[in-house]
């Protein structure tokens, strides 16, 4: 798990809004490392663990990006998401890969210990603190998708994930794919696609702690063909969600 504290990042734009300062940023599947103690496990999952199943990538760089650009918080994990999904809750049927449910409770207990509950409980606390700082918060949970799943092309470049019920995030979704048609007319953004917003996640679990009007979690799904894209048109991608989510952070003050 790696945490950059907002003390430790450079601030890019001179004129951030309150709103834009009460902003956490998160990437649950952010790399695809297995710990030492649990090679042996994986030593036949080279392929998959490379795959869009071991994470996600380009999630972490644009993570990084975000939370450098605005100077807040990041918390991140490189864990493979097939050691333990913290994407997933407690009792989830994909918490682990197949193979790792089947080993001892001792052994799966040990790995939520270690790695699943400290990247909860850090995430936690740094919405409260916002909160408990500015009254309100946005969440961004960073991750990408893959372009063709099962035989089935998704069209579409970027996906905003919310839960229709929350005004403030329905609204915050709306106004951000404006604002990023705005920027690039020819991307491609859908509002809960390619999952649904309420699905089983960090986001949905944090709506359960706190009310509408003081938690706003979106998660923001990257089409990984982009993030493959080369390196002048990625990083021209990662600004245009950049300045975008400026424009909406600004429109959200009171």
């Amino acid at each position: 798990m790696l945490l950059n504290s907002a003390e430790n990042l450079p601030n890019t734009n001179n004129s951030l809004t309150s709103a834009a300062m009460a902003l956490v940023i998160t990437c649950e599947h952010g790399g695809n490392r297995i710990p030492p103690p649990y090679h042996h496990w994986f030593h036949h999952c080279q392929k998959l663990l490379e795959s869009h199943r071991g994470f996600d990538p380009g999630a972490l760089v644009m993570a990084r990006a975000l939370a450098g650009d605005f100077a807040v918080p990041l918390v991140a994990s490189t864990v493979s998401r097939l050691l333990v999904d913290l994407n997933r809750s407690i009792g989830h049927q994909h918490l682990h890969m197949e193979e790792i449910r089947t080993l001892p409770n001792k052994i799966r207990q040990e790995i939520i210990s270690e790695h699943y509950q400290p990247y909860r409980k850090e995430a936690e606390q740094q919405i409260a603190q916002a909160i408990a700082r500015h009254g309100r918060v946005t969440h961004i949970s960073c991750h990408s998708f893959t372009n063709n799943l099962d035989g089935q092309v998704r069209h579409a470049d970027i996906g905003l994930l919310y839960d229709p019920a929350r005004k403030g995030e329905r609204a915050l979704c709306a106004n951000w794919k404006s604002a990023l048609k705005a920027c690039a007319p020819n991307l491609d953004v859908r509002r809960n696609f390619p999952y649904d917003g309420r699905n089983d996640g960090l986001t949905t679990s944090l709506r359960k702690l706190y009310p509408p009007d003081a938690y706003l979690g979106i998660e923001l799904e990257l089409n990984q063909k982009n993030t493959l894209l080369p390196t002048d048109q990625w990083a021209a991608l990662r600004a245009v969600v950049i300045t975008s989510l400026h424009t909406t952070l600004r429109g959200l003050q009171p």
